[in-house]
């Protein structure tokens, strides 16, 4: 069954909102050992940042193997078509 482009978007926006939290906690816990020292507001404006393109980026890749799955399926029952129903 093909997901929708809906779908799609709510998946991708509850990944990277999920994803959002770890890294703004990662970098708040990570960057100070690299002797980076931000602010919790820069941290989270760093994270919204990353947080765009990461949903840019899922909500993409998703609907291009979304589309790749949709020509294979097409594709195989075109093939099945020609070999159940020869042209004669």
């Amino acid at each position: 069954m093909m997901q929708s482009r809906w779908m799609s978007l709510v998946e991708s926006v509850a990944n990277v909102l999920v994803g959002y939290i770890v890294a703004v906690t990662t970098q708040y816990l990570v960057f100070p050992l690299f002797g980076l020292h931000a602010t919790l507001s820069q941290n989270l404006m760093i994270g919204l940042i990353f947080t765009g393109v990461s949903l840019a980026r899922s909500y993409l890749l998703r609907r291009a193997f979304e589309a790749r799955r949709v020509r294979q399926a097409k594709s195989s029952s075109s093939m099945a078509a020609c070999t159940t129903n020869p042209v004669k």
